[in-house]
This record gives C-alpha cells, structure tokens and sequence, in this order.
C-alpha cells in the first residue's frame, strides 16, 4: 500500500520564488470528488492529472491529515484529456513550482482561473514526526484544513471563500469542515 505525508502551507511572502528550479502547468479533475466523499457514498478520491506530456489516474483515501493512503497509476495522455473533458465534474489548474530548501523539495501551487490568488506549499516527509526545513516565506500549516484540499476546489473554489475563509490569521477550520482529500 502506497501512504503519503504531505504538509501545506500557506506563505507569508513571495521570497520562495528566488529557489524554483522548475515549474509546470497542471490540470486535473475528479472522477469520485467532493460530493461522493461528503456524502459518505466513496471512501477515496480518483483522480485525472495531466502535467505536460505525462498523465496518471491517482487515488487517496478520505480521511483528513498528514498521513493518507495513495496509490498513483500512469495513463495515456489522450485517455487522461478525455477523462478531463468528460467525466469529470470540474478541472482545477495550476503552476506547480519546484522550490528546493536545504535539500528538500517543496512544491508550490499557484491556482489559475476560479482559484486564482490562492497559493500554497507542500512537503512530502518520509514520516509524520520527520523534521524539515522552515524557511521564512513559509507561512500557517493548513494540512488539517480540508478547504485547502484539491478535490474541495473544484467544488467550493476559492474565488467563493468568504472573508473567514480566507484569513490567512484564522487558526481553525471554519464551522462544518469535515475530512476528505
């Protein structure tokens, strides 16, 4: 069984631009999203992603947290363009930029299009208590926060965030929010 950890970030600045070593656009959609998960009718995601000329179907249990099941699996580019363009209830897009720290990579997404102006980093850990760098763009951890999960802006982008959801200086998840990846 494949498990990540994976840590998000908000940031407190735009100094992390300075240490991209790379960037790519990326689209993906749901074939099981946020619906069939808050509804308790899936116990996982699947998802679509394209990233240049690669493509995979990816699959992550629904529970809230650093430390999740998933399993990645490629599929060819044409299959994965009509998975996206048929199947799926929205495609989220972004920049993923490569932002290496002391010999960590982390990955920074920068929404497009209904996400705009949303900007968060990411950090994948060989184990939940594993130390890794903090550098000072690094802004509030929102790992626990499933507003800032991927399948939850298709369905609620963050263009419709009220102004509690989006105070960078909120500590807690708003009334309601419930687990799902």
């Amino acid at each position: 069984m494949g498990t990540e950890i994976e840590r998000k970030f908000l940031l407190a600045d735009e100094r992390w631009r300075q240490a991209v070593v790379r960037s790519e656009r990326i689209a993906q959609g749901y074939l099981v999203g946020a619906r069939a998960l808050r509804e308790g009718h899936a116990r996982a995601s699947v998802r679509v992603r394209r990233a240049g000329e690669r493509a995979w179907l990816n699959i992550k249990s629904a529970t809230l947290g650093i430390e999740r099941a998933e399993f990645e699996y490629p599929v060819p580019l044409a299959d994965a363009e009509a998975m996206l363009a048929t199947l799926c209830d929205g495609v989220l897009e972004k920049i993923r930029h490569y932002v290496q720290v002391d010999g960590t990579l982390f990955e920074v997404d920068e929404f497009l299009g209904d996400n705009a102006g949303l900007v968060v980093a990411e950090v994948e850990l060989p184990a939940v208590d594993a130390a890794f760098p903090r550098p000072a763009w690094l802004g509030r951890e929102v790992s626990a926060l499933a507003r800032y999960y991927n399948v939850n802006l298709i369905a609620h982008p963050f263009a419709r965030w009220s102004d509690a959801e989006r105070a960078a200086a909120d500590g807690a998840g708003t009334a309601g929010e419930q687990a799902c990846c």
